[in-house]
C-alpha cells in the first residue's frame, strides 16, 4: 500500500472544507420550506396590473374600501371557463354596492385573454399576469383559485377551483361583508 505525502493529505482536506463551505448554504436553502399559502387573516399582497383591453393599469389599491373577489385563471382552463358566466352575474349583481372583481389572466398570450373577454361577454376588469409574479404573489397553485378580500385589504376567504359565484351562499357571503366593513 502506497501511502500520500502529508501534504497532499492536508491540501485534499482545504478543499473538501472549501467544497463544504461553498455548498452548504445553497444545499440548506433548497431545503427551506415553501412559505405558508395566503391564508384569511393574511393582508392581500399589492399588485399593478395592465387592464386587458386598454392601456390603463390597475391596483388592488386602487378598490381599497370595497370587497374585492380577486380570481386567478387561464383561457385554457375548463373550470375557469365554466365559472366565468356567474362571475359575470355577480359583477353585474353588485358592482354598484361597493364590490368589486378583479380576474387576473395567467395566459402567456393578451390576444388569448381579448378573444376570451369578447366571446364571453365579460364586463368586469381582466388584468394580465403573464409572467405570472402576481399569482406567485398569491401563492396560486391551481386555476381557477380565487380570494375575497374586505375593504381593509384583508384576506376573508380563499377558494380553489370552479364555483358558482352567483348562488346565494356567495352573494349572501359578500353581502354580509358589505354591510361589516360598511362599503360603500
Amino acid at each position: 500500500m502506497t501511502r500520500q505525502p502529508q501534504h497532499a493529505q492536508v491540501s485534499g482536506d482545504r478543499i473538501a472544507r472549501a467544497l463544504l463551505a461553498l455548498l452548504l448554504p445553497a444545499w440548506l436553502a433548497a431545503c427551506e420550506r415553501p412559505p405558508d399559502p395566503l391564508l384569511p387573516g393574511a393582508t392581500a399582497p399589492s399588485f399593478t396590473l395592465k387592464r386587458v383591453g386598454d392601456d390603463s393599469f390597475v391596483s388592488l389599491s386602487d378598490a381599497r374600501g370595497r370587497i374585492v373577489l380577486v380570481n386567478f385563471w387561464a383561457t385554457w382552463c375548463p373550470p375557469c371557463e365554466a365559472e366565468m358566466p356567474a362571475m359575470e352575474r355577480l359583477y353585474r349583481g353588485l358592482r354598484g354596492e361597493g364590490f368589486e372583481l378583479l380576474a387576473i389572466s395567467v395566459d402567456d398570450s393578451l390576444e388569448a385573454v381579448e378573444a376570451f373577454r369578447d366571446k364571453h361577454e365579460l364586463t368586469f376588469p381582466i388584468l394580465h399576469d403573464p409572467s405570472k409574479a402576481v399569482a406567485t404573489a398569491y401563492q396560486t397553485f391551481k386555476f381557477p383559485e380565487s380570494l375575497l378580500i374586505d375593504a381593509d385589504g384583508v384576506v376573508v376567504g380563499r377558494f380553489i377551483g370552479e364555483k358558482d359565484w352567483d348562488s346565494p351562499l356567495y352573494v349572501a357571503r359578500i353581502r354580509d361583508l358589505l354591510r361589516e366593513d360598511g362599503a360603500p
